[in-house]
């Protein structure tokens, strides 16, 4: 089989960046390991910028799927029993489930899939990629996440990077259960461990439940997790000793040392570049973005796809995420014997929670959508 461009992994980067070339009049080829609609362990929620980006018809979404409109958030301290109200005259954000979400763009994408099929051999003949000997390719995009298969083809195994940890779960609650919560659908809830080294969350989307607890220290997730769920539990956020299905995953941040994520003929986008955000760990506009960038990169190099043709997108995708993690540096400089303090008392401040943790770090209200 042959196509203008061929991408491993069907999850929101890989899709995009498939429904834009699609739309230029591209031939694209998706080969993803899972058959869809597949689970996937995140938080999940869309910033406006993302509904912006992807021009989603939220009515036509919404009829068949979880779009829980999120006028605001409670944050606050593991731990601490205060919590900080912050409420939004509007939507900011959009909970949905990603079994439902990535599903809808690798189908709404329009290209050819290949699905169920494991990564097996990538080589290259006269200029072109060959994959598992069954495709033909001129332009191989990596989208398979933190592990893509393309993304250790161009650099190895890569160390030293700094990974966010996760434990997530999500279920359907009861509606019984639901009523009884102290939790509200438009209202997550945010709450940072005492170390500062990482958050948990609590996302209600209607009748689903998620909970998590990502960290840059993988050894203490376990029993930090552990704690955040019996919180949880006495603050009655969450039903007590419910089944949880609890999933794990890791990701690399936004930092050095970098991938290389162009080389001839082959981009990186989403997890397999490592772009998630350094300061809350999301991934989902950063993917759309990179695939959105990549499409745009290789729609401009008109099928000549050499290193320096396909380099402005390395160039464009560092200036969209550029930004150190403002918390990662926070719990740096902060003494461990007073980091409790410092971070309790900022978190319940309503001014530092509203304009720095949520605005700058969780929904970058200061950044545009692409292409505004």
């Amino acid at each position: 089989m042959t196509c203008d461009v061929l991408i491993v992994g069907g999850g929101p980067a890989g899709s995009t960046c498939a429904w834009r070339l699609r739309q230029a009049g591209l031939d694209v080829m998706v080969v993803d390991l899972a058959t869809f609609p597949r689970d996937k362990v995140c938080a999940g929620w869309i910033t406006p910028q993302v509904v912006t980006e992807l021009c989603l018809d939220t009515q036509a979404y919404a009829r068949r799927r979880t779009f829980q409109p999120i006028i605001g958030f409670r944050v606050g301290l593991i731990g601490r029993h205060r919590e900080t109200a912050v409420t939004y005259d509007g939507p900011v954000s959009f909970g949905i489930r990603r079994c439902e979400f990535d599903h809808y763009l690798l189908q709404r994408a329009d290209a050819r899939l290949a699905l169920g099929a494991p990564i097996s051999t990538i080589r290259k003949d006269r200029g072109q990629w060959i994959v598992n000997d069954a495709i033909r390719a001129p332009m191989l995009i990596g989208a398979g996440g933190s592990g893509c298969p393309v993304a250790r083809m161009l650099n190895g195994v890569m160390r030293g990077r700094p990974l966010v940890v996760a434990r997530e779960a999500e279920s359907r609650i009861a509606a019984a259960d639901c009523e009884s919560l102290a939790i509200e659908p438009d209202v997550p809830e945010l709450f940072f461990c005492r170390d500062l080294q990482g958050y948990g969350w609590c996302v209600r989307k209607g009748e689903y439940l998620n909970v998590g607890l990502g960290r840059l220290d993988p050894r203490s997730l376990p029993a930090a997790t552990a704690r955040f769920v019996a919180f949880l539990e006495a603050r009655k956020k969450i039903p007590p000793r419910f089944p949880w299905p609890w999933r794990g995953h890791a990701y690399a941040v936004n930092a050095a040392p970098r991938r290389r994520i162009v080389d001839a003929g082959a981009l990186l986008v989403g997890d397999a570049a490592g772009v998630a955000d350094s300061q809350s760990g999301e991934g989902i506009r950063q993917a759309v973005e990179s695939g959105l960038l990549a499409a745009q990169t290789i729609v401009e190099a008109d099928g000549l796809f050499s290193r320096d043709r396909l380099d402005p997108y390395a160039a464009r995708l560092e200036a969209r995420c550029a930004g150190a993690s403002l918390s990662g540096a926070l719990a740096r400089i902060v003494p461990d014997r007073v980091k409790t303090v410092v971070a309790g008392r900022l978190l319940e401040a309503p001014s530092f929670v509203r304009h720095v943790v949520l605005d700058r770090w969780f929904l970058h209200r200061q950044q545009l959508a692409l292409g505004r």
